[in-house]
């Protein structure tokens, strides 16, 4: 079994939030023991008196805040970079991450729209695995959050009546949700998450390329990162280092970024037949 951390940056209420992030890393079931260990060794570092109630949370560390006041900066930064680089120096990590800009989606909830993308991608991501003869079983888990009844209602449906792109198949339970004290697993996710909404937000890819080479590709094509976005806003994911694939909504002005060539022509053709879409590049 597969299992997705998820971790949540931003607000749906703070107007200064223009985007909402969902991320976070799957790993294979045996992993996540030796990973918290790693992140466990950092702890020790930092806090030798308590490392096992220092929690990592991107915004704690680089702000100072809770128990990383008075850690000095310098020693701040290195430990998220350090945790950070344990993702993208392993190969059993795969991250996924959905950033959507608040109005994109107006009035949809950009939290619910985020989790459709990222449960779409991680079955996806299953169902390579299934058809390459490893087959295994998905379980999200994610963060205590309000959102809890919304999202697990949302899977079951997922699963039932199908999203935009179909059902999931290699999911084998609603999601759970536990306190991010006690798993580090779910710190990761946090860690992951800051850094993309800092990277979307602000044009900072300081944390972001720390993890980026194990975002879910196949042959060099990206399918673990989306971006929604207002067509009139500027972006600043990696497509706009290369090339983009954008989808617009012409009646919303929306704009669909992708890793480069990160569409399936069965995918376009689908959003086309069922969207009123138009394929363009930016």
């Amino acid at each position: 079994m597969y299992l997705l951390y998820l971790d949540d940056s931003g607000s749906v209420q703070n107007p200064d939030d223009r985007h909402i992030v969902l991320a976070g890393l799957a790993v294979f079931e045996r992993q996540p023991h030796w990973f918290s260990e790693k992140l466990d060794a950092i702890a020790r570092r930092v806090w030798p008196e308590s490392p096992a109630t220092l929690e990592f949370r991107g915004a704690d560390i680089l702000n100072g805040k809770k128990h990383w006041r008075g850690v000095e900066k310098d020693l701040r930064q290195s430990a998220y970079r350090e945790a950070l680089g344990i993702l993208g120096a392993s190969r059993h990590v795969h991250v996924f991450a959905a950033a959507i800009h608040k109005g994109a989606v107006s009035p949809d909830d950009p939290m619910e729209f985020a989790f459709e993308q990222i449960c779409n991608r991680f079955d996806r991501f299953l169902g390579r695995l299934h058809a390459n003869g490893d087959t295994q079983r998905g379980l999200i888990i994610l963060d205590e959050s309000s959102y809890e009844t919304s999202l697990q209602a949302l899977a079951r449906d997922f699963r039932t009546t199908g999203h935009r792109w179909g059902q999931l198949y290699n999911l084998s339970d609603v999601p759970l949700f536990v306190d991010s004290k006690a798993t580090r697993m779910i710190q990761y996710a946090d860690l992951v998450a800051h850094a993309v909404r800092r990277y979307f937000e602000r044009g900072d890819s300081t944390y972001f390329d720390l993890f980026s080479p194990r975002l879910d590709a196949v042959g060099g094509v990206v399918h673990g990162l989306v971006h929604y976005t207002p067509q009139t806003a500027a972006c600043n994911c990696l497509d706009s280092r290369t090339k983009c694939n954008a989808v617009k909504r012409l009646s919303e002005k929306l704009v669909l970024c992708l890793e480069p060539q990160s569409l399936s022509r069965a995918i376009i053709q689908q959003v086309l037949n069922n969207s009123k879409f138009s394929i363009g590049h930016r």
